[in-house]
């Protein structure tokens, strides 16, 4: 049994999650996950979703993505860093990962019960493009999409980097369905001018 345990907590605490300053990285994502899944409890009551089916066009790169981003895959798979970037820059990365996810924490709140985890229109909605929504149409996906880059980067492995490339992958295609949902939705007379108006992603991008 004392075996089992120690194997158990020698898969948890494998990869990058082994060391210091990488499982200040860890510890950043556990936080925000806690807290996101705490925060899903207030939200309006949702009147319409993309159906489940359809969905699954963007879960699947996330969920792939997010399975190899883990530290345990790449525990269990015992693969070497390509590179490390010493404990200086991986502080500065680490410093990137937590402003992107307080970033998709600011939209979140300031989204307000308007948020949910899938394309939904809620009770009441409308286009915000204020605050965070001002800079980005979707800056959840911009802080979550610059968090896994600088994880990945900090962590140096080939499956990080797939990892976090499937994510974005998949955030971006739940972006441009959302807006077609948001679109037909609202209609286009109410997000069609905010589209043209406000980048996609990209801060100070030119809006397309």
């Amino acid at each position: 049994m004392s075996h089992d345990a120690n194997s158990a907590l020698a898969v948890i605490w494998s990869g990058w999650t082994a060391t210091w300053p990488t499982q200040l990285l860890a510890l950043i994502w556990i936080v925000w996950l806690i807290s996101w899944a705490i925060g899903a409890f207030f939200s309006a009551r949702t009147e319409k979703h993309v159906r489940t089916w359809d969905s699954r066009a963007y879960r699947i790169p996330i969920l792939a993505g997010a399975v190899l981003l883990t530290p345990w895959t790449a525990g269990v798979l015992g693969e070497q860093r390509l590179w490390n970037p010493g404990n200086a820059i991986t502080y500065v990365l680490a410093a990137v990962t937590l402003a992107g996810t307080l970033f998709t924490w600011w939209a979140r709140i300031h989204l307000g019960r308007f948020w949910s985890n899938a394309i939904t229109r809620k009770e009441g909605h409308r286009v915000i493009d204020t605050g965070p929504y001002g800079l980005v149409r979707h800056p959840i996906y911009t802080g979550l999409i610059a968090a896994m880059l600088a994880t990945a980067v900090a962590v140096g492995t080939v499956t990080a980097f797939l990892g976090a490339s499937l994510i974005a992958i998949g955030l971006w295609q739940k972006a441009r369905m959302e807006e077609g949902f948001l679109t037909s939705e609202l209609g286009a007379d109410a997000y069609g001018p905010y589209c043209r108006r406000v980048p996609m992603l990209i801060p100070f991008l030119r809006p397309r």
